[in-house]
């Protein structure tokens, strides 16, 4: 049988790659210029449909991999 300490790189592997995807995938405020302050009204806005199903999503990825490595530490 093979120990879930063998298994545990690859699954955080596949978790980072999932977190990484599932950020890209997130729109941006407004770019370069939303960064330093030009236009304030359009970092803030409610997320809907797709928007808000991937955000959550990118949540609960970023919960599984914490989760992940904190297992890492305590498996020998």
């Amino acid at each position: 049988m093979t120990s879930i300490g063998n298994i545990l790189p690859y699954i955080q592997i596949a978790l980072a790659v999932l977190l990484t995807a599932g950020i890209l995938l997130q729109r941006s405020a407004a770019g370069i210029g939303g960064a330093f302050g030009d236009n304030w009204s359009s970092a803030f806005h409610t997320r809907r449909g797709f928007e808000k199903t991937l955000f959550i999503g990118t949540c609960v990825l970023g919960g599984f991999f914490a989760a992940a490595a904190f297992a890492a530490l305590l498996v020998p």
